[in-house]
């Protein structure tokens, strides 16, 4: 149990922004579990989510700088998530996992040739006995945008992402489980995805990322 306790080089739950955040979030004589509320739905909401990061990047991974930035992916947020919970004790690890979105935009559909998405990540904490699934990635503001529904966390239960959107599409289906891990495998993940979407996906994404950040502009 202590390797989901103690920092890593993405999970940097000693990180000085870290430990403030996770204190200033939390009350010193709440449970287990209320702390681990608190903590989710200020991953959840408060850093927003972003499918476009250069995520082929290991920086844009750290727990402390998606803190800083305000924003992430689902393996970052779930990154932060799992190190704000070891700097309060609770034991975090990440899962990852492939999906099927039926609701990809058709820009990133066409980057990755379809919806099945490699190597998306939840964070499982340890509380009061057992391991309890959680994604933090969409936040409200973007769920209430597109209709779909936000993952809900009593203290108790899992809170993955929905099957189905509010108004009944088919959303998200889970595919096929990688296991856990107590740190990011960044190469591993980023070896994977290449396989599946192609050995020249990193340099399409990256034109793709420059596109849209002209068109910001």
């Amino acid at each position: 149990m202590e390797n989901f306790l103690k920092p890593t080089p993405a999970i940097d739950s000693d990180n000085r922004l870290i430990v403030e955040k996770a204190e200033s979030l939390v009350g010193k004589h709440e449970k287990e579990h209320e702390k681990a509320i608190k903590l989710f739905y200020f991953v959840r909401d408060e850093i927003k989510y972003n499918a476009y990061i250069p995520y082929h990047l290991f920086d844009y991974h750290i727990a402390s700088k998606t803190l800083k930035r305000g924003e992430g992916y689902c393996v970052s947020k779930a990154i932060l998530l799992a190190a704000l919970s070891r700097a309060m004790g609770i034991p975090a690890r990440l899962r990852f996992v492939d999906i099927r979105n039926y609701l990809l935009p058709e820009e990133y559909k066409k980057l990755i040739g379809g919806n099945v998405l490699v190597y998306h990540c939840y964070t499982e904490l340890y509380i009061e006995g057992k391991w309890i699934k959680l994604t933090p990635a969409f936040d409200l503001e973007l769920c209430k945008k597109h209709h779909i529904k936000p993952a809900e966390f009593d203290g108790e239960n899992d809170a993955l992402l929905h099957r189905y959107t509010s108004d009944g599409k088919l959303h998200i289906e889970y595919i096929r489980d990688h296991g856990y891990y107590s740190d990011l495998p960044f190469e591993e993940m980023l070896n994977a995805r290449i396989q599946v979407y192609g050995f020249d996906y990193i340099e399409r994404r990256k034109k793709l990322l420059k596109t849209l950040t002209v068109k910001k502009r």
